[in-house]
């Protein structure tokens, strides 16, 4: 099986179990009239839009490039990474809206112990999907998957959060019945909320980088920059850009070499290290101009100079 077909089957499990969680939480949480399970529910409902968002992207990131789409369509995989936040947030306002409608009209839970069970299977489920998208989202290197696998990871610990807090109502029903402590769920219903919240700002941040062509992390860069600097036959390089597309990297520099050099050789040049970065990074993109060095340093390549005879003092302003 492909590695592809193995994305598209992980994001697909990742949309049956969000299908069945939260139909499960949304009629536990109604007949319980617990609003921490019912904002858990609106919490599976986001998921399970992100997992069908993440489905789609995989999809159609993974298409080749054509004429309109030259560098391929990756930006999909960015794109749906800033909806599923957008979405979250709007969860995250619901759950709050909700909650403190609870706090200022509190109601009885009914049998807390059905949502300490129901809240106990969806984090044993999240926690098994989120675990096969963290390893799947690492091989294929997809922001897609990993914006659902964490999506899941955070239901994981706020399903626990819930089930916490309906065992506690649940002990003080039978052995303190008196007490009224009901005003804990809406309160855990806020607490899910502000950790929605944060799960959000932290995706937009990471998936709209790439939508404004952000330069690849510096040890990608260093690393790039130390093949083109193991070369013994140029005099130097400069321009270099870097971005990423969805899950494929895109470079391009210039590089200078002695200008008797025939084409051949230096296209030889350009070919064995195009085959040097594309060794250490996956699925990359390698564009390099070649230009001849007449010996006059200019600022512009002044710091990617590799021979001795450039001088500070040559630069050509």
């Amino acid at each position: 099986m492909s590695v592809l077909k193995k994305s598209i089957n992980t994001a697909r499990l990742s949309v049956f179990s969000n299908i069945s969680l939260t139909v499960g939480k949304l009629f536990v949480g109604v007949y319980m009239g617990s609003i921490s399970i019912i904002s858990e529910a609106a919490h599976s409902l986001v998921d399970l839009v992100a997992s069908l968002i993440a489905y789609f992207a995989v999809k159609e990131s993974s298409k080749p490039e054509d004429k309109q789409h030259p560098y391929g369509y990756g930006k999909f995989e960015n794109v749906s990474g800033t909806i599923e936040a957008i979405l979250i947030f709007i969860a995250a306002i619901y759950i709050i809206y909700e909650a403190v409608d609870k706090l200022l009209h509190p109601l009885k839970i009914q049998m807390p112990i059905i949502g300490v069970l129901i809240m106990c299977f969806s984090a044993g489920v999240n926690f098994f999907v989120s675990k096969k998208l963290f390893v799947r989202a690492k091989e294929v290197d997809s922001l897609a998957i990993e914006a659902d696998a964490w999506h899941l990871r955070t239901d994981v610990y706020t399903s626990l959060c819930v089930m916490s807090v309906l065992f506690i109502i649940t002990l003080f029903e039978l052995f303190y019945p008196k007490i009224n402590i009901y005003w804990l769920d809406p309160i855990v219903a806020i607490v899910i909320a502000i950790a929605i919240i944060k799960t959000a700002y932290k995706l937009i941040i990471r998936s709209s980088k790439d939508l404004f062509d952000i330069s690849l992390p510096d040890t990608e860069v260093k690393l790039i920059e130390g093949i083109i600097r193991t070369s013994t036959d140029i005099y130097g390089y400069h321009d270099l850009k870097t971005r990423k597309s969805g899950n494929k990297r895109f470079v391009e520099f210039h590089i200078l070499v002695r200008q008797q050099m025939s084409v051949l050789q230096s296209h030889d040049i350009t070919r064995q290290m195009e085959y040097q970065i594309s060794k250490q990074l996956e699925n990359i993109t390698v564009t390099i101009h070649v230009e001849p060095c007449d010996n006059t340093c200019t600022e512009k390549c002044q710091e990617g100079c590799l021979i001795k005879a450039c001088k500070l003092e040559n630069i050509k302003k």
